[in-house]
């Protein structure tokens, strides 16, 4: 099934794929049992769930949430097909065996204490680590995930809408539970934080800059890129707005130090040119990183 990531057993990518896995469930667990959950944070997702449970119940986080993803895997798995491989399964259980043994040993006490302000960002950060290695393993994270991705079947709203509304949901059952602002917000802080690590993790951090370059002196801004600069680029062909003149775009891809350089040529043969400016988050191609190193790291 396309939806699988399948590698031969104790393959260099296979080795990879369970070394990420590894290594996230550890810091995703870390993150949890040194400064979420002392604080009553609930970052959404299953876990936030299994916080919330432990702190009403005194149930073990780890253990309840495998609780919850075991029957939520096999549900998805008949309602979405095969989505949910090995790799998954051992991403949930792993969590939740190092959680609960991280917590025994621990006892939830927080690794900074009096802060849940720190916590929760270092904790976001953190699980972001671990979760974005968990992706790019190939695997999923389950848990409200798959509520998520069941809903968007039947309902047709967008998935990361749909992923949205079931964390903050999650985020409000936990602030019923304890009866305190502070729990939403610090957790509205945590998920946020974990995004954006995520993203970081999964695209990497980039100094690239993407330009789009409107001039009439384009054959010079060219000779720039290529000679000095030695990058490349291409021409787009465009249409003036106001008077219908035929343009040339100049697209290219530079670093911080190559754009002002090129800002300040341009300014020097056409003071009137128009240029947009944008981050590169992910530049796969030739001068950069292959698609094809990207798919088998």
């Amino acid at each position: 099934m396309p939806f699988l990531q399948k590698e031969k057993i104790f393959t260099r990518k296979w080795f990879i794929s369970y070394g990420l896995i590894l290594t996230g469930t550890l810091l995703v667990s870390f993150g949890y049992v040194y400064f979420i959950t002392p604080f009553k944070v609930v970052p959404g997702g299953i876990y936030g769930i299994s916080i919330v449970l432990h702190h009403l119940f005194g149930l073990p986080v780890g253990l309840t949430a495998l609780a919850f993803n075991i029957p939520l895997t096999i549900i998805g798995t008949k309602v979405l097909g095969p989505r949910f491989g090995t790799k998954t399964v051992a991403g949930f259980v792993l969590t939740s065996v190092f959680v609960d043994l991280m917590s025994f040993f621990s006892g939830f006490k927080p690794l900074v204490e009096n802060d849940p302000l720190l916590s929760s960002i270092f904790g976001g950060a953190v699980i972001g680590v671990g979760v974005g290695l968990i992706f790019k393993s190939k695997a999923t994270s389950g848990g409200s995930d798959v509520i998520a991705m069941i809903l968007a079947r039947s309902t047709k709203l967008p998935l990361g809408q749909l992923m949205i509304g079931v964390d903050s949901l999650i985020v409000l059952i936990g602030f019923v539970a304890f009866r305190d602002w502070h729990i939403p917000l610090y957790s509205w802080i945590t998920i946020f934080v974990m995004g954006k690590v995520i993203d970081a993790v999964l695209q990497g951090v980039s100094y690239e800059k993407t330009i789009f370059i409107v001039s009439d002196q384009h054959q010079a801004i060219r000779d720039k890129i290529i000679n000095d600069l030695h990058r490349g680029g291409t021409y787009l062909n465009a249409e003036g707005m106001f008077n219908g003149n035929q343009k040339k775009v100049i697209f290219t891809v530079v670093n911080r130090r190559e754009l002002a350089m090129l800002e300040e040529f341009i300014n020097k043969v056409d003071p009137k040119a128009f240029l947009t400016v944008m981050d590169a988050n992910e530049i796969l191609g030739k001068g950069f990183k292959s698609l094809t190193d990207k798919l088998e790291d």
